[in-house]
């Protein structure tokens, strides 16, 4: 992949697909659960961002509005979630972002958030696309999962169509390969590259089974960091981890997320690589 072409996207004061920028790390837990914890995270983060010289982006839902069973835990809601994450900003100086799942949702959160994120099963929904678009923050389009990396042209053709828009990228977080399992196609990064945006890749999403544990997703944690290697030597623009400070206590997506005391051994990895392929591009 080369830095030519690609139309650089502001995130606060983070540039994702800039050629002067290494690698972007965007991570936080899967869903709120509680002010403090999730501080603490946005916290830890931020030092590992400082410590490596990394540009950081905070990621948590608001609502999981896609879980596998009804009674599954979804989240605090919008209200709560935004002041949470408004809170995370003030605190740590992180630009945030999270997901959305209705049109409604979006002017709320481009009040807020630095960044917003379009769910993979989501990702041809027109009006929620251009919702987020006419906020005027950028959008993260996760490709669906059962979407060529091509067809993902459309997507951002949808958003790049709103006046005002604040710019797109697009995230891989794997292909559905037969029942409960996902797997990477990594050409696919160089597809989505030859569009014109930078590219996210989604390391945790990819490694999950759904529904794997019959009323909930499984995954397998121990794949995300050569997934997120193999990537990151392709040549993509940034990294998604979602992570926790006890991953199996974790009300959603535990069986796949990074352990926090983890991130910052496999962030220093991913930067290494990501200068290294600076030099092949």
């Amino acid at each position: 992949m080369t830095q030519s072409g690609i139309a650089a996207v502001e995130v606060g004061p983070v540039r994702v697909g800039a050629p002067d920028v290494d690698l972007v790390i965007i991570a936080g837990p899967c869903v709120i659960e509680s002010l403090d914890l999730t501080l603490h995270i946005a916290e830890h983060l931020a030092e590992v961002g400082r410590g490596l010289g990394v540009p950081v982006i905070f990621k948590a839902s608001f609502d999981k509005a896609n879980r596998t069973s009804g009674s599954s835990y979804r989240g605090v809601g919008l209200d709560t979630g935004l002041r949470v994450l408004d809170s995370v900003g003030r605190r740590t100086g992180l630009p945030t972002t999270t997901d959305i799942h209705l049109p409604d949702q979006a002017a709320a959160v481009g009040e807020v958030c630095s960044l917003i994120q379009i769910p993979a099963f989501l990702a041809r929904q027109t009006d929620l696309l251009v919702a987020a678009a006419q906020t005027g923050k950028p959008v993260n389009v996760k490709k669906g999962q059962f979407m060529a990396p091509w067809d993902m042209a459309h997507a951002i053709d949808k958003v790049r169509a709103v006046p005002g828009n604040g710019g797109v990228m697009v995230c891989e977080r794997g292909t559905f390969f037969g029942y409960g399992r996902l797997v990477n196609d990594m050409t696919g990064l160089v597809h989505m590259r030859s569009l014109g945006v930078p590219v996210v890749f989604d390391a945790t999403h990819s490694v999950q089974q759904p529904g794997g544990l019959g009323t909930a997703t499984g995954g397998n944690r121990a794949m995300v960091p050569p997934l997120a290697r193999a990537a990151v030597a392709v040549g993509v623009d940034a990294v998604f981890l979602e992570t926790h400070p006890d991953p199996d206590r974790s009300p959603s997506d535990g069986a796949n997320m990074v352990p926090l005391e983890n991130v910052e051994d496999l962030t220093r990895q991913l930067l290494d690589l990501a200068r290294l392929a600076r030099q092949w591009k």
